[in-house]
């Protein structure tokens, strides 16, 4: 999943940022509502977070802007603004949840999960391809029955080829999906990565899954 955050307190930015890197997630992090505002209208990412006191745009205006504009990226406000009338008015701007600080990191994961399976019509919370599971919630994932221990580039690969199983994708894409939009495409972090991969879900097992398409990318099916 890729996260826009904007929150002008460093500490409080640094922690959620922290939190969603140890899970494998892409965050962009923004002190200002101006500069998230560009960002959000060229770049395709999951959800927002978006406190409402920020400088040059604040998160009132900067959800009113993004929704004028047509900008569907779902949003959930997070601020000490606890007030009924301020959770109406960011709800009634086009915000899809309003959560106050002080918050859990958990709570915060847990209504970003619930959103992300809402948008994306997400009603199982297991993918299956093959004898290949991976539980999206656990992050639990086993082939033919046997648990598969996957450090977090490696569950992040195994869960976007899953998602477009049958389907190629290139380096590019799996860069800009597990690294972000800023990523050098020069480099073999890919190749590292798919070669790791391989070793924990095929090279144990008769059944080969992950295949390279020669000169394009690589492609999840079976033979």
């Amino acid at each position: 999943m890729k996260i826009v955050l904007v929150e002008d307190d460093e500490k409080i930015s640094s922690f959620i940022a922290k939190g969603f890197k140890e899970l494998g997630y892409i965050i962009q992090v923004f002190d200002n509502g101006e500069d998230a505002y560009y960002f959000l209208m060229n770049e395709n990412y999951d959800i927002a977070i978006i406190d409402i006191m920020l400088p040059k745009l604040n998160g009132f205006e900067l959800i009113q802007k993004l929704r004028e504009k047509a900008n569907k990226t779902p949003i959930i406000v997070l601020s000490a603004k606890n007030a009924t009338d301020d959770k109406v008015k960011g709800l009634e701007l086009g915000a899809d949840d309003y959560l106050t600080k002080p918050f859990a990191f958990s709570e915060l994961l847990s209504r970003i999960n619930a959103i992300y399976r809402r948008v994306n019509n997400i009603k199982e919370t297991v993918l299956q391809y093959a004898d290949l599971s991976l539980d999206i919630l656990t992050r639990e994932v086993t082939k033919d029955g046997k648990k598969i221990e996957l450090q977090k580039k490696e569950y992040s690969l195994l869960e976007y080829l899953m998602r477009n199983a049958g389907r190629i994708v290139t380096k590019t894409m799996i860069l800009e999906s597990i690294w972000g939009y800023d990523f050098d495409p020069q480099t073999n972090v890919v190749d590292v990565l798919i070669h790791r991969l391989r070793k924990k879900i095929d090279d144990p097992f008769d059944k080969k899954l992950i295949h390279t398409v020669h000169g394009v990318g690589y492609v999840l099916k079976e033979k």
